[in-house]
């Protein structure tokens, strides 16, 4: 019954965007989240702590303000994110170097034999991120949680990820699938900036606290060698987005001879890519998310 309820609500809800002006849109989810801001002590708490943990250098003001943009930043995101899935968000207008983002991917998706591992986080409009690589030539198998509601989950979530031809799934049996994809030389997308479990995991620093992360990213590196490719979309200050393709990682952690050893360096420098771009827009990364374990 419950799940029933919710997916009453969501579909009232992508209604709602349908109609709604989308000046509407925004204003409603920006008041959403001041007010969970005031009201959720717990969540408010934890971004606070973990935003005094990663910049110790700066004052319980300006921590104060920073965790408030974190808020309104996801507001813009939620906000994007339900236009999206009723067709009112451009997509190709509100990448700020849409020819250049285009150029790469088509280079990208021609000269990867051996497959692609696009590696990025919970970052600004992580879905308009996928949406827009599937549709210029790189649609990616695309690992996630699967959703508490399997009816959102199979009549709205998964047909809204798969809409210009990535494939989601779930992290049961993540690996074999992923290999597969490789071995077709087609691509695979992975988020690895949030808490992992202990299998298949290791603690490496992430700004500068110990961060249980994946090794699915290094184990797929050494096996199949792909391309490994940091990509990430910043909102930028006109509200348009620049779409982040960075150079491949290539490291391999040549210098040691143990295979562990080489898993955890390897995920130490993929966890320094992701820091290093939310430390450029830090306001933008889901800093409510309980990354240490605190």
């Amino acid at each position: 019954m419950r799940e029933k309820v919710e997916y009453i609500l969501v579909k009232l809800l992508l209604w709602i965007a349908k109609i709604a002006p989308r000046s509407f849109i925004y204003a409603f989810f920006k008041a959403t989240a001041r007010l969970l801001y005031k009201l959720d002590g717990k969540r408010r708490n934890l971004t606070i702590r973990n935003l005094s943990n990663a910049y110790p250098e700066k004052s319980a003001d300006e921590i104060k303000t920073l965790s408030k943009e974190v808020y309104t930043e996801l507001s813009k995101t939620v906000s994007e994110i339900l236009l999206m899935f009723v067709d009112r968000f451009d997509i190709d207008g509100s990448i700020k170097n849409f020819a250049e983002a285009k150029e790469k991917l088509e280079y990208i998706s021609q000269n990867s034999p051996q497959g692609v591992i696009v590696m990025t986080a919970h970052f600004s409009n992580w879905e308009l991120a996928a949406h827009f690589l599937a549709k210029y030539g790189l649609p990616m198998l695309a690992i996630g949680r699967e959703g508490n509601n399997k009816l959102i989950d199979r009549n709205i979530t998964i047909p809204f990820r798969n809409k210009y031809g990535n494939h989601a799934t779930s992290k049961d049996n993540a690996m074999l699938s992923m290999a597969k994809v490789l071995k077709r030389g087609n691509a695979v997308g992975l988020l690895i900036d949030q808490k992992s479990g202990h299998l298949n995991s290791v603690k490496v620093d992430f700004f500068g606290m110990p961060a249980e992360t994946t090794l699915s990213v290094a184990m797929l590196k050494l096996k199949f060698d792909p391309l490994v490719i940091p990509v990430f979309i910043a909102r930028q200050s006109d509200g348009t987005y620049e779409l982040i393709i960075n150079d491949p990682i290539d490291y391999v952690a040549d210098e040691v001879e143990d295979k562990e050893k080489k898993l955890e360096l390897m995920t130490a420098k993929y966890n320094l890519e992701i820091e290093e771009m939310i430390r450029e827009y830090p306001a933008q990364w889901f800093w409510m998310h309980n990354r240490w374990r605190l």
